[in-house]
């Protein structure tokens, strides 16, 4: 599966699953697994054990991966959800664009 489409910093519409409609930004992209971190969504707990006076114990509530197949990017201009197109720029510049509104993606 082709993650460039996906990358750090992203905006992104979660359009499958449990967490249908949510809408962040993607803290981590997992290339070998396919995956992607996205801020505030599909929220797991976990008990984490006292690792010093830094981190104590508890039930720690963090993000858990999503599919990439499961996210869609949002078009940072014509803010909808939106398939990601390729372009080379005048200055040579390798692009990602948006489908619905051929706006530049990458800044």
């Amino acid at each position: 599966m082709a993650l460039s489409r996906i990358r750090k910093n992203d905006t992104v519409v979660v359009i499958a699953g449990r967490e249908r409609g949510k809408t962040g930004k993607v803290l981590r992209v997992l290339h070998d697994r396919g995956r992607v971190l996205v801020e505030q969504v599909n929220l797991i707990k976990r008990h984490q054990k006292p690792r010093g006076v830094q981190s104590p114990g508890g039930i720690v509530e963090r993000e858990a991966s999503l599919h990439a197949s499961n996210v869609q990017l949002v078009c940072p201009e014509c803010g909808a959800m939106t398939r990601v197109g390729r372009k080379v720029l005048g200055d040579g510049r390798k692009v990602r664009i948006c489908r619905k509104c051929e706006g530049v993606v990458d800044k």
